[in-house]
This record gives structure tokens, sequence and C-alpha cells, in this order.
């Protein structure tokens, strides 16, 4: 399930209960609406142990669901206001998606390119080539008709370019699928980090304005960051609050996991440090809006300039011995 379609879930959820209608049958019928897939196995099973007077707590345990969304949902029902933490997961989680959708937008134009470029050449080498070579042999021109001969020389300078983009493309989607580095781009490379720092402060920021006290916010960050670099960084902040540091600055100081200005936006929130942190949030998505525009718009005239590149290449390897046989037959 995508993170805009549970956005729309748990809104619709929130509204529903705010209605008065039973969690349990609210639950099972917005899954009705949901397509396949394991998040909706696990809220069809929620639903279906809510049905059998199961707590909606117990009801949770062992399901693959967010582990953030199955602490906020517990501290909502212990307090009695679902409905509002229920919004509030759906603003956050709208929020994360829309910044992650646009990332993998940055592979559209590097995808279509590289398509384009196959495709090209796939005819200048298999059918183009051929058929020149065709053309040279009725002209007695046997040395032309070699440069020609696919595979060889020319089909090799023809599909040269294009297959080392292939597997440079390659290399890059099979080391994205290994969780470690995708970790590491997360909290490393923007706008990806500043995302992760978005997405970051707002969870802070939901949990605070749930009702979570801040040394349990951290603990939890801690655990769904564990394997990040981002992980020891909030048990670090947990430590400095036990030794009496109040103030996120303090708690902050020296940690390059939080950027300076990260850190004095959320400090500006004072006492109020879900303010502060919802503040960072929102700066923190605007940037990472921003470097997403900023990579998008440098996509296309790359691609472009990438595509061309290899176009103009690809057919001086052919203009070259075209211009050769006719010098050829004008001399004869």
């Amino acid at each position: 399930m995508k993170h805009d379609e549970f956005a729309f879930f748990n809104e619709q959820l929130a509204q529903m209960l705010r209605d008065g209608i039973p969690l349990e049958g609210a639950v099972e019928q917005l899954c009705l609406g949901l397509g396949r897939g394991a998040l909706t196995a696990d809220l069809q099973a929620v639903a279906a142990d809510l049905a059998r007077g199961v707590p909606l707590a117990q009801a949770l345990d062992g399901k693959r669901l967010p582990d953030l969304y199955v602490h906020m949902v517990r501290v909502g029902a212990a307090g009695n206001n679902l409905p509002a933490i229920l919004q509030m997961l759906a603003d956050h989680y709208r929020r994360v998606g829309s910044v992650w959708t646009r990332l993998k937008g940055l592979l559209f134009y590097p995808i279509v390119v590289l398509l384009a470029t196959l495709g090209v050449s796939l005819f200048l080498a298999l059918y183009l080539g051929p058929l020149l070579r065709e053309f040279a042999a009725d002209f007695h021109s046997i040395s032309l008709g070699l440069i020609y001969r696919t595979p060889g020389a020319w089909g090799v300078r023809v599909l040269g370019a294009p297959a080392a983009l292939t597997a440079v493309l390659l290399a890059v989607a099979i080391a994205l699928s290994l969780p470690a580095v995708r970790r590491w781009l997360r909290w490393s490379v923007s706008p990806f980090r500043e995302a992760s720092l978005a997405q970051a402060a707002s969870a802070l920021a939901l949990m605070l304005h749930g009702g979570c006290r801040l040394d349990d916010a951290l603990q939890l960050m801690e655990q769904l960051e564990k394997h990040t670099r981002a992980g020891p960084a909030f048990g670090r902040l947990r430590d400095r609050l036990a030794g009496g540091r109040a103030r996120f600055a303090e708690m902050a100081e020296g940690d390059r996991v939080f950027p300076a200005l990260f850190t004095w936006m959320v400090d500006q929130g004072g006492e109020d440090m879900a303010a502060g942190f919802e503040r960072a949030a929102q700066l923190y998505h605007t940037r990472a809006d921003h470097g997403t525009e900023m990579l998008l718009y440098a996509a296309l005239p790359s691609s472009i300039l990438v595509l061309g590149s290899m176009l103009f290449f690809q057919l001086s390897s052919i203009a070259a011995p075209l211009v050769a046989l006719m010098q050829q037959i004008a001399g004869s």
C-alpha cells in the first residue's frame, strides 16, 4: 500500500469514528476498497480480531504495520482520542509520501533516455548495419562491407555507449536494492537527508502532540532508525535528556546527524518542543521539495544531452564510411 493510500485510509477511518461508526465495522468496510498487499492483509486481520472482541492494543500485535503507526494508535486508544490521532497520522503519511514520490520521479528521465537510446542503437546495429553492408557489397566495396558487419567493430562502436549506460544503471539499481545502501542514502545524501529529517521531525511532533513523553518518543525513533546512523543519534539525545539537558540545542550539541538549522528550528519552540519539531518538519519538507525540483530540472536537459551525444556518435560512425563509399563511387 502506498503512503497516500494509507493516509486516505486513516483520514476516512477518523471521519467514520467521529460519525459514531464502531471501529471494527469501519475498518472492515474500508478494507473492502483497498488493493491487495501485505498491509491490507494485516488491516483485514485487525478488523477480524476486533469483530471477535479482541481489544485494539492486542489486535495490533504481530501485524506488519509501521511501528510508529502501532504506537500512536495505542496512544490514541488509551487517551480516548483515536480520531484526532488517526487524522494526524494521515497528515504525516501524506507528507512522507509526497516527498518520496517526487524523489522516485528522478528515475523517470534516465529510464526514458536509456530506452530511447537502446532502441535507436538496436535499429542502427541490427537493421541499418546489415542493410549498408549489402549496399556496399553491390559496389564491391569489401572493406566497407566489413566495417558494417554486425557484430564487429562498427557494431561495438554503435552499441558500446548504450551498453555502458545500461551497465551503469543496472549497477545503480542493484546497489539501491540493498537495504544498507538505501539506509546510507537516507541520512547522507541530499535531498534524501532533508526528507528523512522532515519525516523524523514530523513523527516526533506527532507523538508529542499525541501525549507521548519526549523520552518515549526518542526511544521509539531510536528503534525505528536502529539500522541507520540516526539511530545512535536519537539514543544520545535520550541520554542527554536523562542527564538534565532540557533544551534540544543542548541535547543535540555537537551531533552531526542534526544540522545546525534543524537544531535551531526545534529549539525555537522552547518548552513546546512539539511546535519546534513541527516547524522543523515543515521547513525540511520544503527543502526536500526544493532539492527534488532542482534535480528534476537538471535531469531533463542532462538526459537530452546524453541522448544527443550518443546519437551523434552513432550517426558519425555511419556517416564516415558512407562518405568514403560516395568518394569511391565518384572516383570510379
